[in-house]
């Protein structure tokens, strides 16, 4: 007698679960919430993000000069000339004025 041996139904299930597993856990590592494609977005974003702050740091200096130019302790007189013909549009009376 011959007894055939052939693999049965539950090794072809446990295999088949351990194949779907691994493939949803592929799935996840890649596109999931805390995937690869997220890691991409998140390191884009935060280049973008790093270049406003350092835009806005320089804009912040800029201001911090000015307010220091204007200040009681030292004035500088040509930036509160400018000032002055920016905000009160202010000229003087041997200039012309262009639009």
């Amino acid at each position: 007698m011959s007894i055939e041996s052939r693999p049965g139904i539950g090794l072809f299930l446990y295999f088949g679960a351990i194949l779907l597993l691994g493939m949803y856990f592929t799935f996840a590592a890649v596109q999931g919430e805390y995937g690869l494609f997220r890691r991409a977005e998140v390191v884009a974003a935060n280049e973008v993000l790093a270049r406003d702050l350092a835009r806005l740091d320089s804009r912040i200096i800029d201001m911090q000069n000015k307010t220091r130019r204007l200040s009681d302790d030292y004035l500088d007189l040509d930036l509160l000339d400018q000032q002055a013909r920016d905000v009160l549009g202010l000229v003087r009376v041997d200039e012309f004025v262009l639009r």
